[in-house]
């Protein structure tokens, strides 16, 4: 006797450490988290300051670069002008029988290559000293512009490659500091030792449970629906399975009046279910809709759902989330 009652002490013991270990999630303090968010914000705080010189540095560089095209657009009209003139030249040169068919035909089509069979003739520099000397300045002049406007839109892309990096720096730290915002949230209700959630009774005015509150909450703080939240109705099918009648489901919509979503807002709402899948196990989601896939906490996976004949029925211009 006395032994199976120590067998049946031991056991629920076992038992109750067990579900204690599946409901005894590690995370953090909130102390901690305070801790570690005042460091971030530290290095954010460094990472705009060099995001705001990087764009006004941008910006002056762009001003030299406008600068040097405007400078090389008016070097091209003034080349092609002396260009045009050294053709008439060497057209002269050859009607009067001082020029060879082939140098007028390259002249024509490169007036620098009939530059140089020009300067190599010691007659023809003699005759035209003037004309060649005005046209290899305007040459040289036409050159240095090139090559000046070459190297600030080489400057302007490095620039913006600077900029572009500092930006992604500063929206991934600014991306874990929400991270940690979200963790001084603790998820309400009772966590089971298979990591669902006990269900809850919906309340307030609002007719959602606690666990749907919070992560509506996190959502429009995270990432501000323009077009609104919807959460509890009365239809939507319990018989079926639905969320909404039992205050379980909120839909984060992109678009108004069933209109197809722009690409931003899509990218938001991948956003919005990404952020979703990231923290369903802590927040006690259950499963997610969006453009006609579903993606529930159990499989880990999306999968493609039935077609319901119409954007918002098939979830293109929002996004749903469901909790335990």
């Amino acid at each position: 006797m006395l032994r199976s009652l120590v067998a049946l002490l031991t056991a629920v013991i076992l038992c109750a450490c067990v579900a204690s270990a599946g409901q005894a999630e590690p995370k953090p303090s909130a102390k901690k988290l305070r801790g570690e968010l005042a460091q971030l914000q530290k290095q954010s705080e460094t990472m705009i300051a060099d995001y705001y010189a990087g764009r006004a540095e941008l910006q002056k560089v762009e001003k030299t670069e406008k600068v040097a095209r405007g400078n090389l657009k008016r070097a091209q009209q003034e080349f092609d002008r002396a260009a045009t003139e050294i053709r008439l030249l060497a057209a002269e040169r050859y009607r009067t029988g001082g020029m060879s068919a082939t140098s007028a035909l390259v002249g024509a089509a490169d007036p620098r290559a009939l530059l140089s069979g020009l300067a190599i003739t010691q007659q023809i520099v003699s005759e035209q000293d003037a004309k060649l000397r005005v046209f290899a300045e305007i040459r040289d002049s036409h050159r240095r512009a090139q090559e000046t406007a070459e190297a600030r839109a080489a400057e302007l892309r490095a620039s913006l490659k600077k900029l572009d990096g500092q930006k992604k720096r500063a929206v991934k730290l600014i991306d874990q500091i929400k991270d940690r915002i979200d963790l001084l949230y603790p998820t309400p209700g009772l966590r089971r030792a298979d990591g669902t959630w006990v269900p809850q009774l919906p309340s307030g005015p609002d007719n959602i449970t606690p666990r749907m509150r919070l992560v509506r909450q996190l959502v429009a703080q995270r990432f501000g629906p323009h077009f609104g939240i919807g959460c509890y109705r009365s239809d939507g099918g319990i018989a079926g399975g639905g969320e909404h009648p039992l205050g379980r489901a909120c839909d984060f919509m992109l678009s108004a009046g069933g209109g197809m979503p722009t690409a931003a807002e899509t990218a938001r709402g991948h956003e919005i279910a990404a952020w979703a899948i990231k923290n369903a196990r802590r927040l006690g989601i259950m499963y997610i809709i969006f453009r006609q896939r579903i993606w529930h906490v159990r499989t880990g996976a999306w999968r493609m759902m039935s077609d319901r004949g119409g954007t918002t029925a098939n979830h293109f211009d929002h996004p749903h989330i469901s909790v335990y």
